[in-house]
């Protein structure tokens, strides 16, 4: 994964074989990205690189990350579920997202025509990071399967490195299990998660 900056705008972010290869999503929407750069340094956001992904913070805290895709590029707002949203331009990055908190282009030019209304989130965003305001905590009961359950209780070790992981890692080997139709597919994908478990990760970590 790449770690500089410019690497990214230039060749990707290194997680899959198309790094550095025409067929790497950042060159189809490498004129849409530099916009949104130009946006975020506009703004006086502080680039970074984190995920191996162009990362944008302010007053210590992370702000909005970059995406590209086959079918899209977008920026992702951290602490979402703060954001007022009154132009209704933010949308869930999947059905299990438990808030709204992506802009997302399917076109190079639609950066240019949403300035003004990114640049209106991000100041929204940063008013909150300045003030230290943050999401209040979410309250919400896990359904574990019925395999991953088995396997806590044959496991302590493994029992007490899950309930350790944060309610979000919790929440991505639950949604991930509950994906798979058949218990024997569960349970495969459980002996596989246990080091990822036991290191403290989440299902999409590496």
């Amino acid at each position: 994964m790449i770690t500089d900056i410019e690497t990214y705008f230039s060749q990707g972010c290194g997680r899959c074989e198309r790094f550095a290869t025409s067929d790497c999503s950042t060159r189809q929407w490498s004129r849409g990205l530099s916009e949104l750069r130009k946006i975020c340094l506009e703004s006086g956001l502080v680039e970074t690189v984190k995920w191996a992904h162009p990362c944008y913070m302010h007053a210590n805290r992370n702000i909005v990350i970059f995406g590209a895709f086959r079918g899209d590029f977008r920026i992702s707002f951290f602490n979402a579920a703060l954001m007022k949203d009154p132009q209704k331009v933010l949308e869930r990055q999947g059905p299990n997202a438990r808030h709204p908190d992506m802009i997302r282009f399917t076109k190079n030019t639609q950066v240019q025509l949403m300035k003004q209304a990114i640049m209106s989130y991000l100041d929204e965003a940063k008013g909150y990071a300045e003030a230290g305001i943050k999401p209040p905590k979410e309250e919400y009961e896990l359904e574990l399967p019925g395999e991953l359950i088995d396997a806590l209780d044959a496991d302590p070790v493994l029992a007490d490195a899950f309930h350790s992981l944060t309610p979000g890692r919790q929440r991505s080997y639950v949604i991930n299990l509950n994906a798979a139709k058949k218990p024997e597919t569960r349970i495969s994908r459980i002996a596989k998660f246990r080091d990822k478990i036991l290191a403290g990760k989440g299902v999409m970590e590496r």
